[in-house]
């Protein structure tokens, strides 16, 4: 999303909608991060803050705020904002979100967040996810087949098949960390295997300084990620490479996941 409207650019009639869940919106405070929806800010209210994100009911992100809306019953308060409320108006979807205080977390070597963020990835692996759907292992299957042959990429979506809830983008900019650390942004959440969310989180501690093999240590508190086959994780990593490196190309998360896949290649399975 290349620029998002202020709320006064909003229709007038969805303003109002909002308005009725929320009373008066005194300031918006447009966020200044992410990049998938057209409205994204901080109401403050004179019912109080609230968070409010959204778009055109006909955008490709659409569906984006649907996932949103459709998992956040199943989230613990203590680990995600609460959804307070709904919004379909003049061919808009916005989406009300308790106003949470924090700042992104910090995944750099000796973060005193790395703790926080661990226990919010223990807390997503232990929820009751919505029904058995949208799997993860389908998705990847399907988007690595509109890419160039790889080997080893070819065989993880064998190794992602689960029934836990995986968040599958826990970047910095997508936790919250005040006394504890809380996760936003569900737009692309899926079922799958309980190693996948640590395998995630490894590619951004390396992007954020670990080495491979620090970010690995720092995985395998999690038992899942411990347990996972070394030849599911490699091809995990090399899949990353191959679906984020024609979109992603020199972004630090795509690097790492290069620096990750080089470093597990060396040191891991061969393929047989």
């Amino acid at each position: 999303m290349s620029s998002r409207l202020d709320w006064q650019e909003l229709p007038a009639d969805v303003r109002k909608a909002v308005e009725d869940r929320t009373g008066l919106v005194r300031n918006a405070e447009s966020a200044s991060v992410g990049r998938n929806s057209a409205f994204a800010a901080s109401l403050h209210t004179t019912d109080g803050p609230v968070f409010c994100k959204g778009g055109p009911t006909d955008s490709p992100q659409a569906v984006m705020h649907r996932n949103e809306a459709e998992v956040n019953p199943f989230l613990p308060a203590e680990l995600a904002p609460r959804l307070l409320w709904r919004v379909e108006q003049d061919g808009w979807l916005l989406l009300g979100f308790e106003h949470v205080s924090g700042r992104h977390a910090d995944l750099s070597p000796g973060s005193p967040d790395l703790p926080f963020v661990a226990s919010a990835i223990e807390k997503i692996g232990t929820v009751q996810p919505p029904a058995a759907r949208r799997m993860i292992a389908d998705h990847w299957e399907a988007a690595l087949a509109n890419e160039p042959a790889n080997e080893w990429a070819a065989r993880a979506p064998r190794h992602m098949r689960g029934a836990t809830l995986v968040h599958s983008d826990l970047n910095p900019l997508n936790i919250l960390v005040s006394d504890t650390a809380r996760v936003v942004d569900w737009a692309w959440w899926r079922i799958g295997a309980a190693w996948i969310d640590p395998a995630f989180t490894v590619v951004r501690l390396v992007a954020e300084g670990h080495s491979p093999r620090q970010a690995e240590e720092w995985a395998a508190q999690f038992e899942e990620f411990r347990k996972a086959p070394a030849e599911a994780v490699t091809a995990f990593a090399a899949s990353l490479v191959c679906l984020w490196g024609r979109k992603f190309t020199h972004t630090a998360a795509t690097e790492a996941a290069r620096t990750w896949t080089e470093h597990r290649k060396a040191n891991g399975p061969r393929l047989r």
